[in-house]
């Protein structure tokens, strides 16, 4: 099953990574907002992010600095991903880490770079 990371990222200001892995590649958003919001939030918030490149597979279990004085990174989360779906404008992922377990949304319109990132928690029983 393929896996996901978030990244505390302190350059050039502090974000968050979202990696998630997509065959040999892990796909990559910048979440300009911490994801804490969700898990206070009593409804869904929704997080700009926007894309930015794909990451190596090895970015899932590092933590430290980031090579060319690009600041350090360090694990706000991880664990496993499902993809449900994609298209250009649309990504569905169910995510099942130690701090978040549910459904994760990105979207964005055709024609903005920005992408909405939402997250839905799973329903325990």
């Amino acid at each position: 099953m393929p896996h996901f990371v978030l990244l505390i990222h302190d350059h050039p200001f502090v974000h968050w990574d979202l990696l998630v892995q997509r065959g040999e590649v892990l796909r990559s958003w910048r979440l300009l907002e911490s994801p804490d919001r969700w898990r206070s939030a009593a409804d869904s918030t929704d997080l700009s992010a926007e894309a930015i490149g794909d990451h190596r597979l090895m970015y899932l279990d590092y933590e430290g600095p980031v090579s060319r004085e690009r600041g350090q990174v360090a694990r706000w989360d991880h664990g496993q991903t499902e993809w449900l779906t994609e298209s250009e404008t649309s990504v569905r992922l169910r995510l099942s880490g130690s701090r978040l377990s549910g459904e994760l949304m990105l979207d964005r319109e055709p024609s903005q770079p920005l992408w909405l990132a939402r997250f839905s928690p799973a329903v325990q029983p």
